[in-house]
């Protein structure tokens, strides 16, 4: 059970779109990470239930159970309603030279509900030209009172990461939101993130960042690949998971928990909420993910906006791979795939064939209680093996494409084996996706996005002189240990008591 108590026992519990159920709902099948997670038999009848839509309840048993689901990404949940009090809850606003930008997310902090807005503190990143209270004027809310906004301004821009450190400062209320100048807020948001401060594990909560819709190639290749999206699933956020991190351009948060682990680190210029993020989830809290309620981003503006951006994103993997050692990979996959796949590429596809073979015979016995053991293992090494193909691909011209670049130079096979890593992951998500881009340019920008970011990658790791951020994770599925007794969570002694493998 998580140090800070029970899930509510009004919530309704949804099923992760990963999770398979087998043996009458006995074992359970996905995850994030995968694992498999085997229930007794009341358990799986709870589960069964949960499932159908009854509420969590509010016995002993049943709440370990929803904890041990929730914090495995088994479930997600769909919090009941509540009336937040806006007077808990102050938005800081960080902005550098960008009137229009705030000027956006000011208009949208708005309530048009008769409903009191809550308070905003705006911190002027030593813009250019300081930023006035009348700059700041964005009128009143339908029942007729104004944002009660407060300007501070910082002597020289130092990021978003400073600058909202520096509001979190005047921050006295609960709960606080940082939202970015340019994001626009859907109406209601605070009180739909802030239901999730009922489970009193909840350290933090996200919703959607979608980009905003525009008519340049830039804005419509924006919308399918926003480094800012993380999808329409709802996910409990941690490393190494399917949703790792969440951006903080919207992010509401209890303003102990941040104060509990220091706040943003000032030496990040980006990254900044990854490891903010992390090191909420290090101390025990959980970060939840939750696209039911979308915000929207405005794109950058410039070709040269757009790829300092990704140059900046890229530059933050070696400072964050040596504040979390082993949490910021390049590229994770098993040891077999990348045998498998490299001897393809190596022009021995029948290798290749048998080292992918060689997994699947040996999963069977780690997937002990699936019903058709050995099929499961077909269809579980098969799709991790493609999947793996489509990383490495990626990786080729994300974070290797120096390394790709002098060995296309010097050889015939490695120019085709680049040229397939360049264009082949990008059609699957221009097929997978569809976007309102042709499919050339679509193909393109991926490649120029891939390439932006992989710089940044490698101008980090001179700048921080260290390669880690360039060290793949090569372990195998399943691994050694069970990541939830690793987590403390001891099993219950109730009937409805479950223990995973992963």
């Amino acid at each position: 059970m998580s140090a800070g108590g029970p899930p509510p026992a009004d919530w309704v519990l949804t099923l992760d779109p990963s999770v398979c159920r087998f043996d009458d709902g006995r074992v359970l099948l996905g995850g994030s990470p995968l694992r498999i997670l085997r229930l007794k038999e009341a358990g799986a009848a709870v589960v069964g239930r949960w499932v159908a839509g009854e509420p969590i309840g509010g016995s002993r048993g049943r709440a370990q159970l929803a904890r041990r689901l929730l914090d495995a990404g088994f479930v997600h949940p769909v919090p009941s309603p509540v009336a937040l009090d806006p007077a808990t809850i102050t938005v800081v606003v960080p902005v550098c030279d960008d009137l229009e930008a705030l000027a956006a997310t000011m208009a949208s902090l708005r309530v048009d509900d008769g409903h009191c807005a809550p308070a905003v503190v705006v911190v002027d990143d030593g813009s250019a030209i300081p930023i006035g209270p009348g700059d700041l004027e964005v009128g009143p809310d339908r029942s007729g009172r104004p944002l009660r906004v407060e300007l501070c301004r910082r002597p020289a821009p130092g990021g978003p990461g400073i600058a909202r450190q520096h509001g979190l400062a005047r921050v006295r209320t609960p709960l606080v939101a940082f939202v970015d100048a340019g994001v626009v807020l859907p109406c209601g948001w605070w009180e739909r993130l802030g239901a999730h401060f009922a489970d009193p594990a909840v350290a933090a909560v996200a919703p959607r960042i979608a980009s905003r819709p525009g008519p340049s190639p830039r804005d419509r290749y924006e919308q399918a690949q926003s480094p800012l999206d993380l999808g329409a699933v709802p996910a409990r956020v941690a490393p190494r998971s399917r949703v790792a991190y969440v951006p903080t351009a919207v992010l509401l948060a209890r303003r102990e928990a941040l104060d509990a682990v220091g706040g943003f680190d000032p030496g990040l210029r980006y990254g900044e909420d990854v490891d903010l993020v992390w090191r909420l989830v290090g101390r025990g809290a959980t970060v939840r993910y939750a696209p039911e309620v979308v915000a929207e981003h405005a794109p950058r503006r410039s070709w040269a906006a757009w790829w300092r951006q990704r140059v900046g994103y890229g530059s933050a993997a070696a400072p964050l791979a040596q504040r979390h050692p082993g949490l910021v990979p390049p590229v994770q996959v098993s040891a077999w795939s990348a045998a498998a796949w490299l001897a393809v590429a190596a022009g021995h596809p029948l290798l290749g064939a048998a080292l992918a073979g060689g997994s699947t015979a040996l999963l069977p016995r780690k997937l002990a209680g699936l019903p058709a053991p050995n099929r499961r293992a077909l269809e579980l090494a098969g799709a991790g093996h493609l999947l793996a193909g489509r990383w490495l691909g990626r990786a080729v011209l994300r974070p290797y494409w120096p390394v790709a670049l002098v060995a296309a130079l010097c050889s015939r096979r490695a120019r085709r084996v680049v040229l397939a890593a360049a264009v082949l992951p990008a059609l699957l998500d221009w097929w997978e996706q569809r976007p309102a881009l042709d499919v050339a340019r679509f193909v393109g920008l991926r490649v120029a996005d891939d390439i932006a970011y992989g710089a940044g990658v490698w101008l980090g790791c001179v700048r921080s002189r260290s390669w880690a951020a360039l060290r793949p994770d090569l372990s195998n599925w399943p691994g050694r240990a069970n990541p939830v007794e690793e987590s403390g969570a001891q099993a219950p002694s109730s009937q409805l008591g479950a223990r995973s493998s992963r």
